[in-house]
This record gives C-alpha cells, structure tokens and sequence, in this order.
C-alpha cells in the first residue's frame, strides 16, 4: 500500500479533525447541573445521539444535539430548558480542531483531492471549515443526504462525486476516528480505511464500539501526513 495509489482523501470532521470530546465536555460543564465523570458524560453522548439519529434520520443535527442534550439531562434528574437545549445544539461552532489537524490537511491537498463525509448540517460544518482552514474540494453532510452514518448513503454520494473526477473506490482512502460510523461501512463502500485512534487504545468516548479491522491505523492526523510523505512503509 503506497500513497500514490490515493488519488482522494475522505474525512470524518468530528473526531477526526475537530476534537468534539473536548468540545462536547465544554458545552456540556457550561451548565453546573450536569453532572458526572467525563468517559460517563461521553458515553452517554454516544448512546443518545445514535438512539436520536436512528429514530428520526432526516433530523437537523442541532435537533440532534438538543434532545441529545435533554435527555443526558434527564439521567442525572435535571428538566433542561429550551434555551440550555439550543445552546448546546449551536455549540459546534465552538469546537475546536485537534492540533495538527490543519497542517495536515495543508499538505494533504497537495496530493489528492479532499472530500468531508459528516453527520451534521452545512451551517454547523461551515464554522468548523473555517477553522479548518477551508483544505476542502467538496463536502457531504447528513443534510445532505437525509441519513445519519454509519448508514451508506454518505459514502454512496461521495463514490458519485468522486466518480465525476474519474476517481474510483480503489484511488479512495477513507480517514476517520470512528470505526463505528466511518471505518465499517467506508470498507463496505469499497474505500480504503485509515484508523486515526485519537484516543490512543482508551475504549469508550463519544463513538459506539464496533469489532471491525481497518486498513491501516495511525494516533494521530500528522502520523498520517508523515506516512504520505515517507511514500508509505
């Protein structure tokens, strides 16, 4: 497996490039009532947010974080009001990308062409580009889509777009944190997948775990970027 077989890079964006734990806690500690350890609050992040994606789809993802954050609420026995609920919805604009996120992206554009496969809306997603330092060719959001991943319709739209550059599923490397929402049905869409395991081998956070293999594993997004320019092994 060498870099030059990559003629594109998919992302995640939360997780991946934008460290939504961290921002996740923040938003979440703006509100003395909630309460609890940082793995259990995340936990109970990613139990909600997949139980509220399944349920309602076509969801706008603020919508997500709302009820999300009502019902974290809810388990420590605290009513959350409307205004707290739409707060922590708006909150993406505020998390903050991980530390070698942008120079990564920087020198990846260099050698493919960069794509966003993310669960949220155009709105949330086009405050963390900025901070990202706009590095993307095109962006596919669950707005998009109508669907939240891990369901295939992400990586469906972005083999169309991509097919439209003459890039097939082969020349793809699929570049995400979540094994559960990306490395699983990338795979399944034919991409190669690169684990970026932010959490350096701590299970649990914000994602659902899933036992599946990716094609590759590194800890962190400037790994990756040295690896491509290594050329590889």
């Amino acid at each position: 497996m060498t870099p030059s077989a990559f003629r594109a890079f998919t992302f995640d964006c939360y997780g991946t490039l934008i460290d939504w734990e961290r921002g996740i806690l923040q938003a979440l500690r703006a509100r003395p009532e909630i309460e609890g350890g940082d793995e259990a609050l995340l936990a109970a992040f990613a139990r909600h947010e997949h139980s509220v994606q399944a349920a309602d789809p076509a969801l706008p993802y603020p919508q997500v974080l709302a009820r999300v954050y009502r019902a974290i609420a809810a388990d420590i026995g605290h009513t959350a009001t409307d205004a707290d609920a739409e707060t922590f919805g708006a909150s993406i604009a505020d998390w903050p990308p991980f530390p070698d996120s942008v120079d990564a992206l920087a020198y990846l554009r260099r050698h493919g062409l960069l794509m966003v496969l993310s669960n949220v809306d155009r709105a949330s997603f086009a405050a963390s580009a900025r901070r990202l330092g706009d590095p993307f060719h095109a962006v596919v959001t669950a707005e998009d889509v109508g669907s939240y991943k891990p369901a295939p319709a992400h990586f469906e739209r972005a083999r169309s777009l991509l097919a439209e550059e003459g890039i097939g599923p082969a020349e793809v490397l699929h570049v995400a944190q979540s094994l559960f929402h990306d490395v699983e049905p990338g795979r399944a869409a034919g991409f190669t997948t690169c684990w970026i395991d932010r959490r350096a081998g701590r299970s649990g956070g914000a994602t659902p775990e899933v036992d599946v293999t990716p094609d590759m594993t590194f800890t962190d997004l400037a790994s990756l970027a040295a690896w491509h320019r290594a050329g590889g092994d």
